[in-house]
């Protein structure tokens, strides 16, 4: 032992020593050492000198790992000067391959980690010799040690192999791994479960490549799977046991493989399927005997939070959450449904087992509410949401018999409970739990509209049935998960319940609410009230507001992060719906609702809660204005010394005021212009913060939309009122100001040329010139389609005298441009399909069709992208989209436009023919009248069309298009006063199309030769020639 190891033996015991200062003596030099040369070999030596005590050797090679990481690659995020040489590099790798078949388990496991490290850096390129190695000691009975290490080693590099090697590794690895499998005299669990985790890690690569390659991938895989699919029957064929976490792990590895094979190589495996089928069934029955007793009752070691060497879970939880995950591949199979279809009831009577709740989750959601909450809101990876998944996949795949399945199965489980019940059994509400929370998470499908009448009727009966035992007959205090369950399950069935009965529930969850009952049954009645109140009459819930009030108020004070947003959820339906009673209790309700909105204006979705109930209690009659003056008193000094105030309460003030702001009356707004206007207006003029400035904009254009013209009166000197928005103006539209600040500078410029159209025109062209620059500097696509929308609601404002609004853009310059009219249509035609809801829609398809009726000469001549050509080179990987960028056509931008226009009608229809999966739509029939009267076909003859859709489809049309398109509260806040938004679109695109091949058919027919068959198709459809 030279005198380098005999310093690191040293340091690392001193890194041991109880002394603080010697401790970190030691830290300290260690890193001086590991910015010497040769330190990585130093700690290679001493990992692999088999003398020295094993935990000193282990510390060793976890060292060496971490030096690797730092030193090793200058390319890895997490390399730090200086990097290690290649001479040394070399010298590691020997090293630490001779050290890997340590017989100290804890070392070779440590070593392996290093091994993986440098592989994952070196190998294949600059380390060839590493798989030849690892095979050679992988394959060689006489030294167990190395085959251990080998094992350990190949099982951390699998994680990483990709689509070069696996194909390569596959035919030589799998017949050894099945080797070491299927020994099960030679070898142990562990060690068998570490050569199925290789083989999931090629299979899974396998399954990825099988979407591009999948014939060759199959060919590759098929032969090598019978002996595979034979073992794992070997493997699943006796019943799971319990407290043996080993054997939970090899069968959690062999679930996961065979999830790969069946999702990915179903025609591979359905053939040795049957030898599975008996052994898989086995293993979900007694895996939830297993479950029953450790998991759900406690009574035996789950071996929960555990895990092995490598870091990998042993609980019986995992197993079965994968068991499920496996389930759910297999019944989504279309290749293996028909092997299960006649056990899909038995599957689901299992199923609503393993969705039981569990003694551990019992105790911790009994102590704290706010995890309760927590768990279910975000369905965190648990039994219960895969056996959700699982159910939801049985009626999906099967259709009426899952759902069939479904109902007789939980009939027969919630009958089971009851005898459980008069056995004594101190479990039984659990399965009845599990069984409600199971039909509440499959509503949807359950009673959907295509669902049989037989069984609704079915499912009516259940769920009475259910109900009744349930809420009739069980105490509040008794069983409060299962009593707070129904609460919220209610809602799910409201349409299989007569309206009496759900009158009586509501009345009971809001009793709860006001009672001192457990918290499981708080949260049950809270998550019902939102649902059910909107629909309740008045005199059932008129009595029960003040009390309501009072007590979600208390909730409120006490509630955590994660009950707050149920909390303000149920506040909201309360205020909405107890409109009456809202006013009287607002002045306490108010100043506890701005005060938790100061707190939580950093969390998106706390903060914008409270301000949803804010608003709820705006729109209560004789609320706004006491509401109003309690939000003034506490924003004014927020916004009179924004530098002063914590991250986040300025830009959370401007959103507040926004929301008081829209749909108010005139004094309102004139009230909050009167306090709010001028910080606002400083804040855009001098704010760096991007949220404050976002929100300053939408601020103004609330302003702008809520006072009109009259917000010029307001202060005074009209003059300076206008001056100061137009500074505003000139800071959003700042071409070096970055896109984020002037997100919302679209939705402000639609505001004044609405509401101030004659102050604004005098200064249109320093607008569009100002626009223009702040496109060309535009970094987000969202802004630049805004100021696309503004130029097109230019277009719509110089109407009709259009071609001089041409004229102007040509004369306006445009960096790397002829001028801004050609940069803006080079723009606007690349980016209209971002256009998102029906309103921007409406603006610039409107648009287009003006600016194509001026014919004029420039919109011949400027040529734009036209049509995407595709490549004829075979199959396009993600490489060789990298080194080919994507080639477009060019056309006149004339006939781009008539291209655009046409992708509209295009959506339209297609939006009308699928609206509810309806197969006689309005479209449908147009279409299918059109094609029977007059064919295909566009040509330049006079006639007249025939049969064009009348009033009603167009209408029926327009009002599908408007509600499929995606809106926000920016687009209400300019829509709901755009005249423009009352276009009937598909009746004004019909027309557009009509006159214009009425009046210059030649032109019309030359630009479709340019558009495409659909495009034309679509034309040819609404002209009906």
């Amino acid at each position: 032992m030279d005198q380098d190891q005999q310093w690191l033996i040293n340091c690392l015991n001193a890194t041991l020593h109880t002394d603080q200062q010697i401790r970190s003596f030691a830290e300290t030099s260690l890193h001086q050492a590991s910015l010497q040369p040769g330190f990585g070999i130093v700690l290679s030596r001493v990992a692999g000198n088999r003398e020295l005590p094993a935990g000193l050797r282990q510390l060793s090679a976890v060292l060496l790992r971490q030096y690797i990481k730092k030193h090793w690659n200058e390319d890895d995020e997490s390399f730090e000067q200086p990097a290690v040489a290649a001479e040394e590099k070399e010298v590691i790798r020997g090293l630490l391959l001779l050290s890997l078949d340590d017989p100290q388990r804890k070392v070779c496991t440590a070593i392996s980690m290093a091994v993986a490290c440098v592989a994952n850096y070196d190998w294949p390129e600059h380390w060839p010799d590493f798989l030849p190695f690892i095979m050679k000691l992988f394959t060689d009975y006489s030294n167990m040690n190395g085959v251990h290490g080998a094992l350990r080693c190949l099982a951390l590099v699998s994680v990483d192999l990709d689509d070069k090697v696996v194909p390569a590794l596959v035919p030589t690895l799998f017949p050894c791994l099945y080797s070491v499998v299927s020994s099960t005299q030679i070898f142990d669990k562990s060690l068998r479960s570490k050569a199925l985790s290789i083989v999931y890690s090629c299979a899974s690569v396998l399954g990825t490549m099988s979407g591009m390659y999948k014939k060759e991938t199959a060919s590759l895989i098929q032969p090598l799977l019978k002996p595979w699919i034979e073992q794992f029957s070997l493997i699943l064929e006796h019943p799971v046991r319990s407290g043996d976490p080993d054997d939970w792990s090899m069968r959690t590895e062999v679930l996961k493989c065979l999830n790969q094979f069946v999702q990915h190589f179903p025609r591979a495996v359905v053939k040795g399927f049957i030898v599975l089928l008996a052994p898989f069934w086995q293993t979900i029955v007694s895996s939830l005997n297993i479950y029953q007793k450790s998991v759900i009752e406690g009574t035996e070691d789950s071996f929960g939070g555990r895990y092995d060497s490598d870091g990998a879970e042993r609980s019986l939880e995992s197993f079965v959450m994968q068991l499920l995950e496996c389930a759910v591949t297999i019944v989504g199979s279309a290749t293996f449904r028909e092997a299960v279809v006649n056990d899909v009831q038995e599957l689901v009577y299992c199923t609503f087992g393993f969705l039981q709740i569990t003694e551990q989750q019992a105790h911790s959601w009994s102590l704290d509410a706010n995890q309760y909450i927590s768990d279910e809101d975000e369905n965190s990876y648990t039994c219960r949401v895969s056996g959700i998944l699982l159910l939801e996949q049985v009626t999906s795949s099967f259709g009426g018999k899952g759902i069939k399945a479904i109902v007789d199965a939980a009939r027969r489980r919630l009958r089971e409970s009851l005898q459980w019940k008069t056995e004594g059994d101190k479990f039984w509400w659990r399965i009845r739990e599990a069984v409600t929370y199971g039909l509440a998470s499959l509503s949807e499908q359950l009673v959907g509209d295509e669902v049989p009448e037989a069984d609704r009727i079915a499912l009516r009966s259940l769920v009475g049935e259910m109900l009744t035992v349930d809420f009739g007959e069980i105490g509040a205090h008794e069983i409060p998960f299962l009593y707070g369950r129904v609460f919220s399950t209610v809602p799910k069935f409201s349409s299989l319940i007569s309206h009496e009965v759900t009158e009586r529930f509501l009345d009971a969850a809001m009793n709860a609410v006001e009672m001192d009952v457990p918290p499981p049954i708080i949260v049950g009645a809270c998550r019902a009230l939102p649902q059910l109140l909107p629909d309740a009459r008045k005199e059932v819930v008129r009595p029960h507001m003040m009390r309501l009030f009072s007590s979600l108020a208390h909730f409120l004070k006490q509630a955590s992060e994660e009950t707050l947003h149920l909390v303000l959820d149920t506040l909201q339906a309360v205020v909405k719906a107890g409109q009456e009673t809202t006013l009287s209790v607002e002045p306490a309700i108010s100043p506890i609702i701005l005060t938790l909105w100061a707190s939580h204006v950093s969390d998106p979705f706390i903060s914008v809660d409270a301000i949803e109930v804010l608003e709820a209690i705006k729109n209560a009659p004789g609320c706004i204005w006491p509401l109003v003056s309690q939000v003034l008193s506490f924003v004014r000094p927020i916004l009179s010394k924004p530098t002063e105030q914590p991250e986040g309460l300025v830009a959370g003030s401007l959103d507040l005021m926004t929301m008081l702001l829209k749909n108010a009356p005139k004094d309102v707004v004139k009230a909050i212009y009167d306090v709010c206007f001028d910080p606002v207006i400083r804040l855009v003029l001098q704010s760096e913060d991007h949220g404050e400035l976002q929100n300053a904009t939408e601020c103004l254009a609330a302003f702008v939309s809520g006072a009109g013209s009259d917000i010029l009166t307001w202060g005074g000197d009209p003059g300076f009122v206008l001056r100061s928005l137009f500074d505003a103006l000139s800071r959003l539209l700042d071409p070096d100001m970055e896109s984020s600040g002037s997100f919302f500078v679209g939705n402000y410029i639609l505001q004044l040329i609405l509401h101030l159209p004659s102050q604004l025109v005098q200064h249109i062209r320093n607008l569009v010139a100002a626009v223009v620059k702040r496109m060309l500097s535009c970094k987000i696509a969202g802004l630049k389609t805004s100021l696309l929308l503004v130029i097109a609601r230019l277009v719509h404002a110089s109407s009709p005298n259009t071609v001089e609004f041409i004229e102007l853009l040509m004369t306006i310059p445009a960096d790397g441009y002829e001028n801004a009219f050609t940069y803006i249509m080079l723009e606007w035609v690349k980016m209209q399909g971002e256009m998102q809801c029906a309103y921007q829609i409406k603006v610039t398809t409107t648009a287009l069709t003006l600016l194509l009726s001026t014919k004029h000469g420039e919109l011949a001549r400027v040529n734009v992208q036209g049509h995407l050509i595709k490549s004829n080179a075979g199959i396009t990987t993600r490489s060789r989209a990298k080194l080919a960028a994507e080639q477009w056509t060019v056309m006149p931008l004339h006939a781009k436009i008539l291209g655009l226009l046409a992708d509209v009608l295009i959506e339209i229809q297609e939006q009308a023919v699928d609206d509810d999966d309806s197969e006689d739509s309005d479209w449908e029939e147009i279409d299918s009248n059109m094609r029977m009267e007059q064919g295909l076909g566009i040509s330049g003859g006079g006639g007249m069309p025939i049969g064009r859709p009348s009033y009603e489809e167009l209408a029926a049309m327009a009002k599908v298009f408007d509600e499929n398109q995606d809106g926000n509260d920016d687009d209400d806040l300019i829509s709901s006063t755009d005249p423009l938004n009352e276009i009937n679109l598909p009746s004004y695109l019909v027309d557009f199309f009509f006159k214009f091949w009425q009046t210059d058919g030649l032109l019309f027919n030359q630009l479709c030769q340019s558009l495409t068959q659909p495009q034309r198709n679509a034309i040819q459809m609404v002209l009906n020639q």
